[in-house]
């Protein structure tokens, strides 16, 4: 034997049989979604701690503010399905780069308003840039991680979301201070922008056209069918089946009752802890940041609790509905606490619970919505969170529109405020119930239907 060959043979051979690690491509994808849900809800939160200037400098009472907060709100929910669709249609790059681009340009504007009107326009238009964020980034996790991951992927997306809430109020009080309100929007609506450079560049809707991305790593993506290249087509949504599904209605009653709830605490509470319990500016967004960083946390866990559970019990309800349900019951009880502590902080400490409570579902609220929309996941998960926006709007209405009427008749301080607060125990309440109605197992697009368990699985 040729010693040259057999020394080949031994030590070359082998070498190249061995598998190539997958690359890690996808997780940098994440950290693109990460990123820009951050700038997302720094973008959106940061008008709540603005809101007490605003209204002063352009004479806005309460009332009229929560137009304002709703205009926004209203325009998400309009156009959520419309750019979800767009997203299934030609493909996440192109229409989140636009977005996000619209939505910075809006962020500015907003530190030009001049009255009323004007505000209320330019907030409609910057719902508009929003509205399709979230389902087109729930595509993205789609397409870029496989079925056992998604809970954890969607769970970072919506953490870093809150993470960017959470620094919002403490950031815009600090900026307010140094710079005024109006210029404090214009340093956060250029942060957008650098981002959608980047990411328009860098990225790519099929992991299979990414040139960084190796066959191992398609191969750990490709746990699942929807993974699969592009097709040329893209079939109609079948709204005929759509629209009766009972999960629809519920997840999306579901994001209602949660909205209600979280739009309330971004948009007024900076606003609650000043009026209502006479906190100065600075210290309300310290605090307003506090219960923002509980639902950071909510999502981070919620994301690792739901993909845990359904390992262990390979059960939707119990990793989903039961989580969910849990959660908003003892969101609820948090509020109710946070009503009888007469300290700001200790006031601030419970209603985190809530926020975190709330937020801890919501990683298991869009791993549903992609188990059950099959192709059409952007624009269904977009027609579901759209759905959101009913609590959201009649919260910000509801409560400036009570404070403003206890007002009328007398009430000051935390005895304009805290009244809402019950109600929106209530709605935690009816959260709790609606999520044990849901059915994870039963697809919204397809006819055939479900076989029914024997039993559901039970935790070890």
């Amino acid at each position: 034997m040729d010693p040259e060959h057999s020394l080949q043979d031994r030590f070359v051979d082998p070498l190249v049989s061995f598998p190539l690690e997958p690359t890690t491509v996808r997780y940098q994808v994440l950290a693109f979604l990460s990123c820009m849900t951050f700038i997302l809800y720094l973008d959106r939160v940061c008008i709540g701690q603005a809101a007490t200037a605003i209204q002063r400098d352009l004479d806005i009472s309460d009332t009229a503010m929560g137009f304002i907060f709703g205009a926004f709100t209203l325009s998400y929910g309009l156009f959520e399905v419309p750019t979800g669709r767009l997203g299934d249609r030609y493909g996440s790059r192109q229409i989140l780069t636009r977005i996000v681009v619209w939505w910075s340009a809006f962020t500015i504007l907003t530190g030009a308003a001049t009255g009323f009107w004007m505000l209320l326009v330019v907030r409609f238009l910057f719902g508009v840039g929003e509205a399709g964020a979230l389902p087109n980034a729930t595509r993205v996790v789609a397409r870029w991680f496989p079925p056992s991951k998604r809970g954890t992927a969607q769970g970072i997306v919506t953490t870093a979301m809150m993470v960017g809430g959470a620094v919002s109020p403490a950031a815009a009080a600090a900026l307010i201070l140094w710079l005024g309100w109006r210029w404090s929007f214009v340093l956060f609506g250029a942060l957008g922008t650098l981002w959608a450079l980047a990411f328009y560049y860098w990225f790519r809707d099929d992991p299979r056209h990414h040139p960084a991305v190796n066959d191992e790593e398609i191969r750990v993506i490709q746990g699942d069918p929807t993974s699969d290249a592009e097709p040329e087509g893209h079939p109609p949504i079948p709204w005929e089946v759509v629209l009766p599904s009972g999960n629809v209605w519920l997840l999306g009653g579901l994001m209602s009752c949660g909205a209600a709830v979280f739009y309330m605490l971004i948009s007024w509470y900076p606003k609650y802890l000043q009026a209502g319990r006479q906190v100065e500016e600075t210290l309300s967004g310290q605090l307003a940041s506090l219960v923002l960083a509980g639902g950071a946390l909510g999502c981070l866990l919620g994301g690792i609790l739901t993909d845990q559970l359904m390992r262990r019990t390979g059960s939707a309800r119990w990793s989903r509905c039961y989580v969910g349900s849990f959660s908003f019951a003892v969101g609820g009880v948090a509020m109710l606490l946070s009503l009888h502590c007469d300290s700001p902080l200790l006031a601030a400490c419970c209603t985190s619970i809530t926020i975190f409570c709330v937020q801890l579902q919501i990683p298991a609220w869009w791993a549903t919505v992609i188990g059950i929309s099959g192709r059409h996941v952007g624009a269904l998960a977009g027609l579901m969170n759209s759905l959101g926006c009913i609590g959201a709007i009649a919260s910000q209405l509801f409560l400036g529109s009570l404070a403003d009427w206890l007002g009328e008749q007398g009430y000051t301080g935390r005895s304009r405020w805290d009244p809402g607060f019950y109600v929106y125990s209530i709605i935690m309440v009816l959260g709790a119930l609606l999520w044990l109605l849901v059915r994870p197992e039963r697809s919204v697009v397809d006819l055939t239907p479900e076989p029914e368990p024997l039993a559901d699985a039970v935790p070890e």
